[in-house]
């Protein structure tokens, strides 16, 4: 059974099933939803837990098959907590799992707990999970993205009795937040919390917030492919500036702007050639937040202006392992922040895609 996360709470309220699967890329969320259940699960008499972290091709699925077999009739319930930070139990693995979903409704005195990091489509249509999802309840535990930042740090302030100002200057407020903690969830709790302690419940002015709340950003690269299609000079420009600042190679970087370019013409391409939009979309793999960026860019960029966009790609290629281009800026990072803003533009609105073609 999917559970969402927000329902998690009412859940339990409910009453315990003996097992939970939690998957996601979100380490807070995971561990708050952990949490929950643990807490839920000592309250009902669950006083032992032990856990297992599967690590390595040899590690051994007997010992986890065994701490969840070996209730006694005077034994402690327990939590068995099962630990998988790769994600590929294995064959052994998969056929354990199995086993462990299918027992689970028969052993009551066991709560078993499945902890795995983001999955993909296949794994998650595998025999294992698929009996994970089918005997107990599960939950994906994904990030929020920057979209939704400002309101979750509204709802996570609200928790501890603090708002920010109504109207234009709370949305500021917001801003400014969520700009500081982009990309790193633990820490944006943390400045949440440390708001907690250097003011009282009620209302906090903008003033407030810039003073206590630190710039523990961090960018993915790969988010930055959501922020240069999604139109956001801004926001591209302070992703660059950090991932200078963080190290990331520059190749990669690179790499990321490319291929956004190369599956914009490739789709291009196939729509000029009769290809309805969602089948182009589909044979060249476009799917998730990007395909909805691609269906509202795509119908107003023509492919000359694609086709300019990968000669510039090549360029910056060039110039990030050492080469010179004429009329391009000889430093690898502001090569790749005028191409990023040339993507960005094209994808900004109607009239700035007809002025960059």
């Amino acid at each position: 059974m999917q559970l969402a996360p927000a329902q998690l709470s009412a859940h339990l309220q409910k009453g315990l099933r003996p097992l939970y699967t939690l998957h996601g890329d979100e380490p807070l969320l995971v561990q708050e939803a952990g949490d929950a259940i643990r807490a839920a699960a000592r309250a009902q008499g669950y006083t032992e837990r032990s856990v297992h972290t599967v690590a390595g091709a040899h590690f051994d699925w007997g010992a986890v098959l065994a701490a969840g077999g070996s209730m006694s009739l005077f034994a402690d319930k327990q939590i068995v907590e099962i630990r998988i930070p790769s994600g590929k139990p294995g064959k052994d693995g998969s056929v354990a799992l199995q086993q462990i979903a299918e027992s689970a409704a028969g052993n009551e005195g066991v709560l078993t707990l499945v902890l795995l990091p983001r999955l993909d489509k296949q794994t998650r249509s595998g025999a294992w999970f698929g009996a994970l999802e089918a005997n107990g309840v599960t939950l994906q535990l994904e990030s929020v993205e920057r979209g939704a930042l400002p309101e979750w740090i509204a709802q996570r302030l609200g928790r501890q009795g603090q708002r920010v100002k109504a109207g234009e200057e709370g949305q500021r407020t917001l801003q400014f937040f969520a700009d500081r903690v982009e990309g790193n969830l633990l820490a944006a709790h943390q400045e949440i919390q440390k708001l907690a302690l250097l003011h009282p419940q009620g209302e906090l002015s903008f003033e407030q917030v810039e003073g206590a709340v630190n710039n523990v950003a961090r960018y993915d690269v790969f988010k930055l492919s959501e922020a240069v299609l999604g139109g956001n000079p801004q926001r591209v420009a302070r992703m660059l500036d950090g991932l200078k600042a963080e190290g990331e190679a520059e190749v990669l970087v690179h790499y990321t702007l490319a291929e956004d370019i190369r599956a914009l013409k490739r789709v291009r391409d196939a729509i000029d050639a009769g290809r309805p939009l969602p089948m182009a979309l589909r044979e060249n793999r476009v799917w998730g937040p990007k395909e909805r960026a691609f269906e509202r860019v795509l119908p107003r960029l023509e492919g000359r202006v694609l086709t300019r966009l990968l000669g510039d790609a090549h360029k910056v290629d060039g110039i990030v392992k050492g080469l010179k281009q004429p009329d391009w800026p000889s430093d690898g990072w502001q090569a790749l922040q005028r191409l990023a803003f040339r993507l960005c533009r094209l994808c900004m609105a109607e009239g700035s895609a007809r002025r960059a073609g």
